[in-house]
C-alpha cells in the first residue's frame, strides 16, 4: 500500500468521522431534543392586551419585566471582545489585547522557522498561539472569576436581606457589600453603586451586573431587583427565597461534581493511557518507536492518532460535563 493510498484513506476516515459527528451524534446524544425542550420552555407567550382605562396588574408588570430581560439576554449572547476582557477581570484595552496576541503569534512563527518546521506547520502553530491561546486564557480567567464570585454571592444576598429587615435602604445594603466583601464581589457591586449614582435606575444597574458576570444566579438577582423596582413587594422575602435557591444550587453543583468524579477519572486514564504507553516504549525501545517521527508514514499515523484522540477526548468531556 503506497503512501498516497494511506493518505487518501486517512482523509476519507476523517471526513466520515466528521459527518458522523455533525449529523449522527446530535440524534444519539439527545442534544436536539433537549434544545427543543429548552426553547419551548423559554418561549415568550404574548401578553393579553388590557384597556387603557384599567390599571395593569402586578402579574402583567412582572411578565413585561421578564420579557425585557429575556430580550436583553438574547442580545448579549454575541459579546464584543472588550466585554470578554472585562468579564475575565483584566484591565486591558482591546487594542492592547490584539497587540499582545499578534506578538505572541509572530514569536511562535519565528520559533517554528528556527526549528525548521516549515511554513504550513509554522502558520498553524502561530494561529493557535495568536488566536486560540489568548481566547482560551480569557475563558479560563472568566470561569475562575465566576467561580470565586459564586462562592460568596449567597452570603452577599443574606447581607442585603438582613439589612432590609433592619430598616436600611437597598442601596445602603449594596454599599455594605461593596465595602466589606472580597474581590470580585466587591468590585462588581461597587460598579453597581457607581452606575446608580450617575442616574441609572437600580434595576438597570443590576442588569448591567449580569452583563459583566453572566451567571444564572446573578440573573435571578437582577430579575428580583428589577421587578421589585417596577412592581413593589416584599423584597426581603423575595431575596430570602433567592438566597435559599442559590444555596440549593450550590449543593446540587457539589453533588453533581462528586457523582461525576468517577467518570472524569476514567476519562482521564483512558485519554492519558496512549501517551504513557508511547513514552514507556520510547524509554525501553527507542529504535522501535522512533519510526513514528522519522518516517513520512509514521508522521501521518501520528497526525491521524492525534485527530482521533482529540475527538475522543472531546466526546468524553461532553458526556461527563453535566449542566442543570
Amino acid at each position: 500500500m503506497t503512501i498516497q493510498t494511506l493518505a487518501v484513506f486517512c482523509m476519507v476516515s476523517v471526513a466520515i468521522g466528521g459527518l458522523a459527528w455533525v449529523f449522527i451524534y446530535p440524534l444519539m446524544s439527545g442534544e436536539r431534543q433537549a434544545e427543543q425542550r429548552r426553547a419551548s420552555v423559554a418561549r415568550i407567550e404574548p401578553v393579553a392586551r388590557v384597556s387603557r382605562q384599567q390599571q395593569r396588574s402586578r402579574r402583567e408588570q412582572v411578565e413585561e419585566t421578564l420579557k425585557e430581560l429575556d430580550i436583553r439576554a438574547r442580545k448579549s449572547k454575541s459579546l464584543p471582545l472588550q466585554m470578554k476582557i472585562d468579564q475575565a477581570g483584566l484591565s486591558w484595552s482591546k487594542q492592547k489585547f490584539i497587540v499582545v496576541s499578534c506578538g505572541l503569534g509572530l514569536a511562535v512563527l519565528v520559533l517554528a522557522f528556527v526549528f525548521g518546521l516549515g511554513l504550513l506547520p509554522g502558520l498553524a502553530f502561530a494561529f493557535a498561539a495568536g488566536a486560540g491561546a489568548p481566547l482560551w486564557m480569557l475563558t479560563y480567567l472568566r470561569k475562575r472569576r465566576e467561580k470565586k464570585f459564586l462562592e460568596s454571592f449567597p452570603d452577599a444576598v443574606d447581607v442585603v436581606v438582613r439589612g432590609i429587615k433592619a430598616g436600611l435602604p437597598l442601596i445602603d445594603s449594596l454599599r455594605i457589600i461593596a465595602m466589606e466583601s472580597q474581590e470580585p464581589l466587591k468590585g462588581e457591586f461597587r460598579s453597581v453603586i457607581e452606575t446608580q449614582a450617575i442616574g441609572m435606575p437600580l434595576g438597570d444597574a443590576c442588569i448591567k451586573l449580569y452583563e459583566r458576570m453572566p451567571l444564572p444566579e446573578v440573573n435571578f438577582f437582577s430579575i428580583v431587583i428589577a421587578i421589585q423596582q417596577k412592581s413593589g413587594g416584599n423584597l426581603a422575602e423575595a431575596l430570602g427565597n433567592l438566597s435559599r435557591v442559590l444555596r440549593d444550587r450550590k449543593k446540587m453543583r457539589a453533588k453533581i461534581q462528586a457523582m461525576s468524579m468517577e467518570a472524569k477519572a476514567s476519562a482521564t486514564i483512558i485519554g492519558a493511557l496512549p501517551v504513557i504507553v508511547a513514552f514507556l516504549v520510547f524509554v525501553t525501545s527507542p529504535k522501535y518507536i522512533e519510526l513514528l517521527w522519522t518516517e513520512e508514514l509514521g508522521r501521518m499515523m501520528l497526525a491521524g492518532c492525534a485527530v482521533w484522540m482529540s475527538t475522543g477526548v472531546f466526546v468524553m468531556k461532553k458526556m461527563i460535563n453535566f449542566d442543570f
